[in-house]
């Protein structure tokens, strides 16, 4: 008895150690994962991010920590090798059947911390244009010009090319025109670049353009360039505006918009012509 007691007292003494090294890792891990934690979730709401977005991005964080230090506090005792080495077998199985939805879970992660858009941001993805309405783990939420919902996979988000329209500081309006052959180009530049000046938004540095370009078969083409600023006018806004100015300045000089002239001459007509010869 006596022998039992001391041995138990040695391999008590032997393995205590361990024991107090394996509790300071696991602890350490723990406080560890709480604090980086904690200061993810500041950085994301800084960021306006999604409040359960943030909690699940800084939960993830945490528990991933704390799940590394328990696994350094086991190894204080015996060989995970083995262990992790199923563990990886398993989470590749799984991560090959879900790769799709792990392709779009990381992806939303990179948005977030990139925030090339925020909600209510006016963008184009995907060849979509809307506005920003959430911006999930592994869906982005818009909402059409025509009012539908539209929610774009995260990774097809981040792969394509994103337009930003509300961090423009301007948009450049492009507007064709047509005047007839006979109009004072000289004068219809003025009467344009006047009508411009009155549209909410228009700036005027860079400075608006009037150009020339074609000899139509009716009319002589030009192209209105300006810019405004879209936070204040939208800029479909902005060119339906600034069209229905432009037409009634001309109509007001006395000037209509041409359009092409066809004269088609119907087989009657040129049979009596023939007669007539």
């Amino acid at each position: 008895m006596p022998d039992q007691l001391s041995s138990l007292t040695e391999n008590t003494l032997n393995i205590l150690p361990n024991v107090l090294t394996s509790l300071l890792i696991f602890a350490a891990s723990y406080y560890a994962g709480s604090w980086l934690s904690r200061m993810l979730n500041r950085v994301l709401q800084k960021k306006n991010a999604e409040p359960g977005v943030s909690h699940l991005l800084s939960q993830i964080l945490k528990w991933t920590i704390i799940s590394f230090g328990f696994i350094a506090a086991l190894q204080r005792f015996f060989n995970v090798t083995a262990f992790l080495t199923g563990l990886g077998i398993i989470g590749f199985t799984i991560g090959f059947a879900l790769q799709n939805i792990m392709q779009n879970f990381v992806s939303g992660i990179i948005l977030l911390v990139q925030q090339p858009f925020k909600v209510n941001d006016e963008v184009s993805l995907s060849g979509h244009e809307g506005i920003v309405q959430k911006i999930g783990l592994r869906t982005t939420e818009m909402r059409l010009r025509n009012g539908l919902l539209v929610f774009l996979p995260n990774a097809d988000v981040l792969a394509q090319p994103i337009i930003n329209f509300s961090r423009a500081n301007g948009f450049r309006v492009e507007l064709p025109v047509s005047i007839p052959y006979e109009a004072d180009t000289e004068e219809v530049r003025a009467v344009i670049l006047e009508q411009l000046n009155s549209i909410p938004g228009f700036m005027e540095k860079p400075a608006p353009q009037v150009l020339f370009h074609t000899f139509g078969n009716s009319s002589i083409d030009l192209k209105v360039q300006f810019w405004i600023n879209n936070a204040t006018t939208d800029h479909h806004v902005a060119k339906d505006m600034a069209l229905t100015k432009i037409k009634r300045a001309f109509e007001s000089i006395g000037m209509d918009v041409p359009y092409p002239v066809q004269v088609m001459k119907s087989p009657a007509t040129k049979s009596a012509k023939r007669k007539t010869k």
